[in-house]
């Protein structure tokens, strides 16, 4: 299938590392002139050595002056945004203080919505542009832990909602993909030690069946998929998918 990627560009945010450089990777084999974005010159560098390729943009997206440098560097001719950018953090109702709150809102929203105001005048002038944000299926299903980051990827769904009615009638489209659990290298080696512990096997095969009762795939979900979907939702081929927030859980969120 061909996707009529190529030639175009994009940014994803925090490609530097996890699920973020698995996308940017993707997007790459797709033809994509792909922006890998960090936060240290260094970890940008190793990061498109590690893929292959990728244009290098450093910035701290938290910030006012970060997300400057960031749209700087790229100028305004980015076709694709992908906000995967955003970090969990622990905590407890009783003990996270209005600081924390600020700290996940600064993240996990505010990162997203400075790229989008900057490169929303040009986008809304293509005949193509995507924007795709990087939720978590905890956004309509929240712990009873970390509050304030399951409540700061719920103001990013609803950014989203909000950013699609706004820019009905023009050539963007506008997405959130919220995974579940992903199958990084940290959750897989720390399962495969609890696996080990409990006398469960010594390889993935073994132990990963004794995680997963929960989920009706029965076993998680990788960062590839993800990243798949991803490419897709900046394809053509999503053309009538809008406002939209696809859950890839492994059907854990309710099937309605």
């Amino acid at each position: 299938m061909d996707l009529g990627l190529a030639g175009k560009k994009a940014l994803v945010t925090g490609s530097y590392r996890g699920t973020g450089l698995v996308i940017a990777k993707a997007l790459l084999l797709e033809g994509v002139d792909v922006f890998v974005h960090g936060f240290e010159t260094d970890e940008v560098a190793g990061a498109i050595d590690e893929i292959g390729g990728g244009i290098p943009v450093v910035g701290d997206i938290r910030t006012d002056a970060g997300a400057a440098a960031v749209l700087e560097t790229t100028g305004d001719d980015v076709d694709i945004l992908v906000n995967n950018y955003g970090t969990a953090a622990g905590g407890r109702w009783d003990t996270l203080e209005a600081s924390q709150w600020v700290e996940m809102l600064e993240t996990n929203v505010l990162s997203a919505q400075r790229l989008i105001r900057g490169y929303l005048p040009a986008m809304r002038q293509r005949s193509f542009a995507r924007i795709i944000n990087l939720g978590t299926a905890g956004s309509t299903r929240p712990n009873a832990r970390n509050p304030h980051y399951y409540a700061a990827k719920a103001a990013l769904a609803n950014l989203t909602v909000s950013l699609a009615k706004d820019v009905a009638g023009t050539a963007i489209r506008v997405n959130i993909v919220s995974p579940g659990m992903i199958l990084t290298p940290e959750v897989q080696a720390s399962y495969l030690a609890r696996g080990k512990k409990n006398g469960w096997g010594e390889t993935w095969e073994e132990v990963e069946p004794h995680f997963v009762a929960d989920i009706p795939i029965r076993r998680i979900t990788t960062r590839e998929e993800v990243a798949d979907l991803v490419v897709f939702l900046a394809s053509a081929r999503s053309d009538a998918i809008h406002g939209q927030n696809l859950r890839i859980d492994g059907g854990v969120s309710d099937f309605m």
